[in-house]
C-alpha cells in the first residue's frame, strides 16, 4: 500500500465497497455523535467522511487534534445507509471505517486565524497574510483551479491555430506604454536601470520580423499603477499574440475562436449557464461608441442608447437657457430614452436627479411623454415642434421619458454614459446571464494631453495610422484614425491591439507629431527600428487580460479573488513582507544611495 494514499478524498465511490484503502488530507470538520466520531477529510480533489467507531483506539488521538491537521487514514470502504447518503457530495454514498491513523504534519496547536471550513467573511488583510489558509477554502480554491484550466484551454486553442509559444525577456529597456515602469538597478552598469516589461510589445513585433509568423505567450506584465477592483497593483498576465501578413479582420477571426471558445467552455462555472455572443462579434467605431454609450467600453447587455439632441435645444423657438448657454460655448446635449416609465412614481425620477447631483452635475433633467404631450421640468421650454423633433430624434413614444446630459462634449459623454447605466439598473433591464462581446475599432491616433495641452498618442504608439505615411504628412493629426482596436465584454475592456506600424519613416513621423525629437525612435527603439529597415512584414496582434477574464467567468467582483498570491490595495504582499527595506551592502552593490522623504525615513528606522 502507498505510504500516503491509494485514493484521493474525492475519488471513492460505491464501486469501491469493501476495499481497504488509505487516504490523506486535512481535518475539515469533526462531529461527535454519541461517542462515534465523524471526520470529514479534505484534499485538493474533494472530501470523504471517515467514521471512527466507539472503542476505536484512534478516537482519543483524533479528539486531541485541531482542524487543519494533516493525517492519513487507513480503513474499509462502507456504504452509507439510504437515509444518510449525502447527495451534495460525489463521495456521499460511502464512508471510510477507520482502522488506523497517522499524523503527517507537525501538530496544529494554535488558533486558526481564519476558518477554512466556513464561508464566513474575513478582512482582506487577514486573508492575504494567511493566504495559504485562504486558498484552502472552497470558493477561492475553485477560482485558482479555474485559472489553471482557462490558461490550459487558451494554450490548446492557440496551438490548434498554428501558434507557437515563445518567452520574452523580463529585464528590458523602458518603453512608453502609458504607465510607470518598475526599474531594476544594474550592478555591472552603475547608474543604469532595466525596466520590467509593461508588455512584450517590441519583442513580439521583433519575433514577426524574425520570421516566426504566429506567436503567443502567457505573458507576465508589470505596471506601477494603483489597484482597483478590476486591476491589480503591479503584476498581471495576458494572452499575448502576434501574426504576420494579416489584416485587422484576420486577428478578430482567430481571437473570436479562442476567447469565444474559452467563454463557452467555462460558461457554467458558477452553476448558471451564460450565453456567449456568437462570432463574428459586433464592430463599433470609437466615435460611435462614445456617442451611443458614452465610453469606449460599451456594455451591450444594456439596451439603452445615447442620442445627440443638441440641434433640438439650439432651435430659435427653444428658450431653455440652462442648455442654450452651454451650447453657445461649444457644448452638446445628449439624450437617453427610457421606455415605458410613465407609471413610475415620482421617487424614480427624484432618485436619478439626486444621483446626477452626486456625480457633480446640476441634475438629470427629463421630458416625460404621455400621449402626444411632453411633461416634466424641461417640457415647458419646448414648444410642440421642438417636442416632435425630440421624439423623432430619440424614437420616444407615449409612456417614455427622455433624460438629458448637457456639458462640453467629453463631460457630457461621460455623464450620459454613467446615466445610461444608472437608468437601466433602476429599470432592471440589463440582460442577465450572458457575455456580450464587441470590438471597438478606429481609435484616434492622437489626442490633446490634458496636462501639457500638446498632441500626444491616444493609444498604442506602435499602431499603423490609417492612410499610412501620407495621412501623417497631409492630414490634421487629431482626425487621423489608428488601426487600433479593443475587445470589450459586458462593459469591461478585455483586450487591446492593433495592426502595427512597420514603416520606419512613418513611425518617425508619428513620434515627431507626438512631440518627440527627431531621432528619438532610433534612440529609444533601436532594435526594432533596425529590424524595420531590414525587411519587416505587415503584422498585428493583441493581448487579452487573463486575470480579468477569469474574474468574469468566476463572477467575482474583485480581481484579487482569482489570483493565488495578490498584493493588497496598497501594493503590499502581507504574507511575504514585500516591499521590504534593502540591506546596506545590497544598495552598495547597485550603487544606490537613498534620499527618502521624512515619513519613509522614520518607517525604515522603525523597521530596523
Amino acid at each position: 500500500m502507498h505510504a500516503y494514499r491509494t485514493h484521493t478524498c474525492g475519488q471513492l465511490r460505491a464501486a469501491d465497497k469493501g476495499q481497504t484503502v488509505r487516504i490523506s488530507g486535512w481535518i475539515h470538520r469533526v462531529r461527535d455523535h454519541g461517542g462515534v466520531l465523524f471526520v470529514d477529510l479534505r484534499d485538493h480533489y474533494g472530501l470523504t467522511q471517515v467514521v471512527v467507531k466507539q472503542n476505536n483506539p484512534i478516537a482519543k488521538e483524533i479528539e486531541k487534534l485541531k482542524l487543519e491537521n494533516v493525517i492519513s487514514i487507513t480503513g474499509e470502504v462502507l456504504m452509507r445507509t439510504p437515509e444518510t447518503v449525502n447527495k451534495q457530495l460525489p463521495t456521499g454514498e460511502i464512508e471510510l471505517d477507520a482502522k488506523s491513523m497517522e499524523l503527517l504534519s507537525s501538530e496544529v496547536t494554535d488558533m486558526l486565524p481564519l476558518q477554512v471550513n466556513s464561508d464566513e467573511p474575513y478582512g482582506e488583510d487577514v486573508r492575504l497574510k494567511y493566504r495559504f489558509l485562504d486558498l484552502r477554502r472552497n470558493v477561492i480554491h475553485r477560482n485558482i483551479v479555474l485559472r489553471s484550466d482557462v490558461v490550459y484551454s487558451m494554450r490548446r486553442r492557440m496551438v490548434e491555430q498554428g501558434f507557437r509559444e515563445f518567452t520574452t525577456p523580463i529585464l528590458t529597456a523602458s518603453s512608453p506604454e502609458g504607465a510607470r515602469d518598475f526599474l531594476v538597478p544594474s550592478r555591472l552598469h552603475p547608474g543604469k536601470f532595466y525596466a520590467l516589461p509593461q508588455a512584450p510589445q517590441q519583442f513580439k513585433q521583433l519575433l514577426m520580423m524574425s520570421g516566426f509568423d504566429r506567436y503567443f505567450q502567457i505573458a507576465p506584465c508589470f505596471r506601477d499603477e494603483d489597484a482597483r477592483a478590476d486591476r491589480t497593483a503591479g503584476e498581471f498576465y495576458q494572452l499575448d499574440m502576434e501574426m504576420s501578413f494579416v489584416t485587422q479582420e484576420d486577428v478578430f477571426t482567430v481571437m473570436e475562436k479562442v476567447i469565444g471558445g474559452v467563454f463557452e467552455e467555462f460558461s457554467s462555472f458558477t452553476g448558471t449557464k451564460y450565453s456567449v455572443s456568437p462570432a463574428p462579434w459586433i464592430r463599433i467605431p470609437y466615435d460611435e461608441s462614445m456617442l451611443k454609450y458614452g465610453n469606449d467600453k460599451p456594455d451591450l447587455r444594456n439596451p439603452l442608447v445615447i442620442v445627440d439632441v443638441t440641434k433640438v435645444f439650439a432651435r430659435p423657438d427653444v428658450e431653455f437657457r440652462a442648455f442654450k448657454g452651454v451650447i453657445d460655448k461649444g457644448g452638446v446635449v445628449r439624450a437617453i430614452r427610457a421606455p415605458k416609465v410613465s407609471d413610475r412614481p415620482r421617487s424614480f425620477f427624484d432618485k436619478l436627479n439626486s444621483w446626477a447631483q452626486s456625480e457633480g452635475a446640476p441634475g438629470l433633467g427629463y421630458v416625460l411623454f404621455e400621449g402626444n404631450e411632453g411633461k416634466g421640468p424641461i417640457a415647458k421650454f419646448l414648444p410642440a415642434a421642438a417636442q416632435e423633433e425630440l421624439r423623432k430624434t430619440t424614437g420616444a413614444e407615449g409612456g417614455d421619458a427622455v433624460f438629458f446630459a448637457c456639458d462640453v462634449e467629453a463631460k457630457a459623454a461621460q455623464l450620459a454614459g454613467k446615466a445610461r447605466t444608472k437608468i437601466a439598473e433602476e429599470m432592471d433591464i440589463i440582460e442577465k446571464n450572458c457575455f456580450k462581446f464587441c470590438w471597438v475599432v478606429d481609435y484616434p491616433m492622437f489626442e490633446i494631453n490634458d496636462k501639457t495641452n500638446k498632441i500626444d498618442f491616444s493609444h498604442n504608439p506602435f499602431s499603423m495610422p490609417q492612410g499610412g505615411l501620407k495621412a501623417l504628412q497631409t492630414e490634421d493629426p487629431l482626425k487621423i484614425k489608428a488601426t487600433q482596436y479593443d475587445c470589450v465584454a459586458n462593459g469591461l475592456e478585455l483586450c487591446s491591439g492593433g495592426i502595427r506600424n512597420h514603416n520606419p519613416e512613418a513611425m518617425e513621423k508619428a513620434f515627431e507629431i507626438a512631440g518627440y525629437p527627431r531621432g528619438a525612435v532610433q534612440e529609444k527603439f533601436g532594435g526594432m527600428y533596425n529590424a524595420f529597415k531590414l525587411g519587416a512584414p505587415p503584422h498585428g496582434g493583441c493581448a487579452f487580460g487573463i486575470d480579468r477574464i477569469i474574474m468574469m467567468l468566476a463572477k467575482e467582483p474583485n480581481i484579487r479573488e482569482v489570483i493565488a498570491f495578490p498584493m493588497n490595495q496598497q501594493a503590499e504582499d502581507l504574507m511575504m513582507g514585500a516591499p521590504s527595506t534593502a540591506e546596506p551592502h545590497q544598495l552598495r552593490d547597485v550603487h544606490i544611495k537613498l534620499d527618502l522623504p521624512k515619513a519613509a525615513v522614520k518607517e525604515v528606522k522603525q523597521a530596523s
